[in-house]
């Protein structure tokens, strides 16, 4: 499993440790990522994400999962949540509609 979050593709960074003598060795930034279960209220069902605590600080502030994925650019989204972000548009759609 790759170490990315899945709404904001916050992935791996890398840079050095850099010592009192000025010598640098590797390391890795890993993202901070927790599994969550969102609700979405558009679709009436749970969805599981592994994503960084800073993308769900952004989601409780936007209003949920929906809010943040309507807001969202498509760009920035993993696969999994263009499909979701879909899903959403298409159900709100549809309900404008009827």
């Amino acid at each position: 499993m790759s170490r990315t979050c899945e709404l904001t593709a916050k992935a791996v960074q890398t840079g050095h440790n850099v010592s009192h003598a000025n010598n640098k060795t590797k390391r890795r930034f890993l993202p901070n990522l927790v599994n969550v279960t969102l609700i979405s209220e558009v679709l009436n069902q749970n969805v599981r994400l592994r994503i960084s605590a800073n993308a769900l600080r952004s989601v409780e502030h936007r209003g949920g999962l929906d809010a943040f994925l309507a807001k969202a650019d498509a760009k920035e989204l993993s696969q999994r949540a263009r499909l979701l972000k879909k899903q959403i548009a298409k159900k709100l759609a549809e309900q404008s509609a009827a």
